[in-house]
């Protein structure tokens, strides 16, 4: 009886290695790959296979991209991706370079803190030469996963595509300008006549004491020889009389852009296109002023 108990037993012990046996076999073929970056959770094997009686199963982490061990991932998928989409669409018709429309590229260094990795210089330069040939494409033959790729390479703010804002001309003839110039702002309403000008309801002379003022004031007049043929009508507030005169030089400006396009060359070269941002530097605190320090006295 006692060897039938122990034969039986050394068979249910073989019994039990076979089916431990198969069940790491089973194991072994359920092995599952993750990629790296998903959220996908290791699941019990009895949730896949019945016969696995719930004992886990381990995942393979697998990265999505090929270059996630690189150094600098993010760049080489997108310059990998340039290059498949390069060799893709080889056949496809190239503009000339001259008829290319203009746009506004990442530099090096807007690039890396993009991508927020260390980007070498020489590879950069790789790089956007393929951008620049994809770029040729033809726009109405340039697929739409070319312009996904090279989204990334172009900067946020396009200026190519700014269009540039006329002053209209109303039915008396005025044009609007608006000039600042630190605190101030000043608008004149410049119209053919015969060279009067009022500032607030004031003439030239008694609205600016100083003759360096008034010269600031008619300085895009006289810079184009066209002080006998507008009138100027100006309202200024904020700031002071400097301020007040040097923002009535960009507002005139631009007016007599509206009524003379072909003057902005002359008026750009004489400094009334481009507002002036400086101003004063803010008092800080422990000094005089911005940068004076108070007289040191040992005693």
């Amino acid at each position: 009886m006692a060897s039938l108990q122990s034969g039986s037993s050394a068979l249910r012990g073989c019994c039990q290695v076979t089916q431990t046996l198969k069940r790491l076999h089973r194991l072994r073929a359920a092995r599952i790959t993750v990629p790296v970056g998903t959220a996908r959770h290791m699941t019990s094997l009895s949730d896949q296979d019945p016969a696995t009686d719930g004992m886990g199963i381990h995942a393979r982490a697998v990265p999505v991209s090929p270059s996630y061990f690189s150094r600098q991932p993010r760049f080489n998928d997108s310059y990998l991706l340039l290059a498949q989409l390069a060799e893709r669409y080889r056949k496809l018709p190239l503009i000339p370079k001259d008829q290319v429309q203009p746009v506004a590229w990442k530099n090096l260094e807007n690039f890396r803190q993009a991508v927020g990795e260390h980007v070498k210089a020489t590879e950069f330069v790789k790089c956007m030469e393929l951008v620049k040939v994809l770029n040729q494409i033809h726009p109405s033959l340039r697929p739409k996963e070319v312009d996904d790729a090279l989204l990334v390479f172009k900067k946020a703010v396009q200026p190519y595509s700014n269009i540039e804002k006329t002053i209209p001309i109303d039915k008396f003839g005025r044009a609007l300008g608006t000039g600042r110039r630190k605190q101030s702002v000043a608008r004149a309403w410049v119209v053919e006549g015969t060279g009067e000008m009022l500032v607030n309801g004031k003439t030239l002379a008694d609205a600016f004491g100083r003759v360096h003022d008034r010269e600031s004031a008619t300085w895009a007049l006289r810079a184009t020889s066209r002080t006998d043929k507008y009138n100027v009508w100006a309202l200024v507030e904020g700031g002071g009389t400097t301020g007040q005169a040097e923002a009535l030089t960009l507002a005139i400006g631009k007016a007599l852009m509206a009524h003379e396009p072909a003057l902005k060359p002359a008026l750009r070269r004489a400094g009334c296109v481009t507002r002036d941002p400086r101003k004063v530097e803010r008092k800080k605190p422990g000094h005089v002023k911005a940068r004076k320090m108070p007289a040191w006295v040992k005693r």
